[in-house]
């Protein structure tokens, strides 16, 4: 699967995941909801956009920080 770019959420939201260095679909869902919801200027509504748009390709958030990783739970 090619590299899917996250789509634009709220300014402060997408400067999150850049400031974290997360830059596509495929490495926001190494991660679990928690995490990417705890970082500062993430919201509700940049939540909403980034899971519909890992749906749509068939991906969804880590269930685990040790998914994170790569590492099983």
């Amino acid at each position: 699967m090619p590299d899917l770019e996250v789509p634009h959420a709220t300014g402060p939201a997408d400067r999150a995941l850049q400031a974290a260095g997360i830059r596509t679909l495929q490495e926001l869902s190494r991660h679990p909801a928690t995490a990417i919801a705890a970082l500062h200027g993430v919201g509700p509504k940049a939540m909403k956009v980034w899971a519909d748009a890992m749906a749509q390709h068939g991906l969804d958030f880590a269930e685990t920080e040790a998914d994170a990783e790569g590492h099983p739970s």
